[in-house]
């Protein structure tokens, strides 16, 4: 009998295998510093970054610039959609600036809190990795979603500028606080929405069938200064609005009238990345993670 030790293999990876990988995630096999940890989670999230570019659109043609182009275009249309067809005959604003400064803040936070539904299940194997978590997995989409927005709304900031149809913006700090403070909202949101699909399958259907109430809760077509006053009062309670207002408010300056309060915006960021976060790491130790 020899008296080398057996190598057993490693375990194949089952059909259903999310809570067995969200268990082998959790599993740490060297101690390490918190600089160390957070030094290997950023090569982990940029690793899984680049991944993602390459598996949605591939290294041929467009590819990486699609990521910006596909939001870009979709602005760009829905923006001459309404300088042509409706135009002047709604308000005396810019309808291009009106436009290119409500929709693409619903992209921002729609599209990142979107993408974290979905993202686990499609990676699974990759949580066989020890240092791929979970939550690395959710937030290398919500980057990547983040920065394709952000990459297209400066595009077509400075293209519409350049071609004379609209302005220079008022206030570009004030706009980049705005744009910050939706994107930290998404990223909490998208804890919050991957938890509550990992409890139920039939969530991620119902959320992406509501972009019309998406674009109404958002203040994507109307300033709250025009509703009535009992209006206001309900539409202020949503905090996808004062993202909105401030990203206007920045743009036009003293030329229109907002409502917003950044710092309910930031208490509503601050909620929902604390549950979110907490959310998330109950769902990993429960082995529910999908």
């Amino acid at each position: 009998m020899s008296d080398t030790p057996e190598l057993t293999p490693p375990p194949s990876m089952p059909d259903d295998g999310y809570q067995k990988a969200s268990q082998l995630a959790m599993t740490q096999t060297a101690d390490t510093t918190l600089k160390e940890s957070f030094q290997i989670q950023k090569r982990v999230v940029k690793a899984l970054i680049l991944r993602e570019m390459i598996t949605r659109y591939g290294r041929n043609n467009l590819g990486f610039l699609w990521l910006f182009v596909e939001p870009l275009l979709v602005t760009m249309v829905i923006a001459i959609l309404w300088k042509f067809v409706r135009g002047s005959h709604i308000t005396d604003i810019n309808i291009v600036a009106f436009m290119i400064t409500g929709y693409p803040m619903l992209m921002l936070w729609r599209k990142t809190s979107g993408k974290t539904m979905g993202a686990v299940t499609a990676n699974t194997g990759l949580l066989y990795h020890r240092n791929v978590r979970v939550i690395d997995l959710l937030l290398s989409r919500m980057i990547l979603e983040v920065g394709s927005v952000t990459v297209a709304q400066i595009a077509i900031l400075l293209l519409f500028i350049f071609i004379g149809w609209i302005e220079l913006p008022a206030d570009i700090f004030y706009m980049l606080i705005a744009w910050i403070l939706m994107a930290f909202f998404g990223l909490g949101l998208g804890f919050v929405l991957y938890a509550i699909s990992c409890k139920s399958e039939v969530f991620s259907k119902i959320w992406n069938a509501m972009g019309i109430v998406f674009m109404i809760a958002s203040g994507v077509f109307y300033l709250v200064s025009s509703l009535p006053q009992q209006a206001q009062e309900i539409v202020l309670w949503v905090p996808m609005i004062h993202g909105t207002e401030m990203f206007r408010h920045g743009y036009f300056g003293g030329t229109v009238i907002t409502m917003e309060n950044p710092w309910y915006l930031a208490l509503w960021d601050i909620i929902l990345l604390l549950v979110g976060l907490l959310a998330v790491n109950s769902i990993v130790r429960q082995g529910a993670a999908k």
